[in-house]
């Protein structure tokens, strides 16, 4: 097999999907600071001038939804201006609306996910989720994932901190990796960054001096920087704005729903993926709290050197605690075989629903600060992203 290049992307907080994301995890972290116990499915949708929330709730907390979403735009960096305004009625007043339509959780979803004397547990909803791991970065992630990720952050910090300060919110960056015959990476063949930005032709007077200040800046103090940091050669082939100019953008520019960045919240494309989204849903949601533990038992797997890379799957039925298959694949890279991988796991890892929320301390509110900049590699202040099993798993090769 010959070398062969693969592509991630990832996204700023200020892009509108991941606008909504973090709307959405706030509302979540904001019920679970008063009641762990609360049952969340919420989604959120923003325009020009107006963000819709839509949840299915069941908690004991009150919060101040308004405040929580506003101070959510706030912090990403959005001003008045950048989310514009509407008039509802007719010599009414202009200006961001927003409506929350909440109501409660359905009895026949309870009475599978609630616990009680007679029936543990069970799954919040059917559905296939998986969790990967490989020895690529530092982090046990994918490498084209991880630097655009970086990249992604780091807009947002040179914007924050006033290095690149025309920088606005919204902006996306993807890399393209080339990797060998035996699947290492060898080298970055392409950076790509969309980046919005203020106008500043009243400077540069063109749009071509505009946009070669643009990415002059943005290789210097955004690509640069990230590179040199993982150490990887690349070649010098930086795209920057494709379109010449990105000046309108955010929820002006673009419609933004919760849930609809589910390839840059996991591995980038490098793994599969099951389809269910995070944000907005409690951990009873086996969406959520199945796919970090996923994740959790492949990098364990891959620290503990049983494989290079793996990919664990794991089905559920709702209502019904013990998943329905557990499979396992590390793609020609273990030391022990798949089959017998799956028994171990079996052995070291309890799947069930409350067993995964307990053991990950899912309940606490720790998910606005991860829905940007994805779920996965993000250190071990998150449950799922430890080796603490690495020593037991490692026992298996002796």
């Amino acid at each position: 097999m010959k070398n062969y290049l693969f592509s991630s992307e990832s996204v700023t907080e200020g892009h509108p999907d991941k606008v909504c994301d973090q709307i959405s995890d706030a509302i979540l972290d904001g019920l679970l600071t008063k009641d762990p116990n609360s049952r969340v499915a919420c989604e959120t949708m923003i325009t020009t001038g107006w963000v819709i929330v839509s949840a299915e709730i069941t908690t004991k907390a009150k919060i101040d939804y308004d405040f929580i979403i506003r101070k959510t735009l706030e912090e990403i960096g959005y001003s008045k201006t950048d989310l514009g305004s509407i008039e509802m009625n007719e010599g009414g007043e202009k200006k961001l609306w927003v409506s929350t339509l909440i109501k409660n959780q359905s009895p026949h979803i309870a009475q599978g996910v609630d616990s009680s004397d007679q029936h543990e547990q069970g799954a919040g909803d059917q559905g296939l989720m998986f969790g990967y791991a490989c020895n690529e970065t530092p982090e046990l992630m994918p490498l084209p994932i991880t630097l655009s990720h970086r990249l992604a952050e780091r807009l947002a910090l040179v914007r924050k901190n006033g290095t690149l300060d025309w920088l606005k919110p919204d902006g996306k960056s993807q890399v393209t990796i080339e990797y060998d015959e035996n699947d290492n990476p060898v080298k970055v063949k392409k950076v790509v960054i969309a980046t919005q930005h203020d106008d500043m032709l009243g400077q540069f007077k063109k749009e071509e001096n505009e946009h070669a200040f643009i990415k002059d800046s943005v290789i210097e103090h955004v690509i640069l920087p990230v590179l040199n940091d993982y150490g990887i050669d690349y070649d010098n082939d930086f795209l920057i704005n494709g379109t010449g100019r990105f000046v309108e953008g955010g929820p002006i520019a673009d419609v933004g729903l919760t849930g609809r960045k589910i390839i840059v919240d996991t591995y980038g494309g490098y793994a599969k993926h099951g389809g269910g989204a995070f944000s907005g849903k409690d951990p009873s949601k086996v969406d959520r709290s199945a796919a970090y533990m996923t994740r959790y038992i492949a990098k364990n797997i891959v620290a503990a050197k049983l494989a290079d890379k793996c990919e664990v799957q794991v089905a559920y039925c709702i209502g019904v605690a013990d998943p329905m298959s557990i499979n396992v694949n590390t793609f020609n890279t273990g030391r022990i075989s798949d089959s017998k991988l799956v028994d171990i796991v079996n052995e070291v890892f309890d799947l069930r629903p409350e067993k995964i929320i307990e053991h990950l301390d899912l309940k606490k509110p720790i998910y606005r600060d991860i829905a940007a900049y994805g779920h996965f590699g993000r250190g071990d202040n998150y449950k799922w992203e430890r080796i603490d099993k690495k020593d037991e798993l490692s026992k298996y090769l002796k």
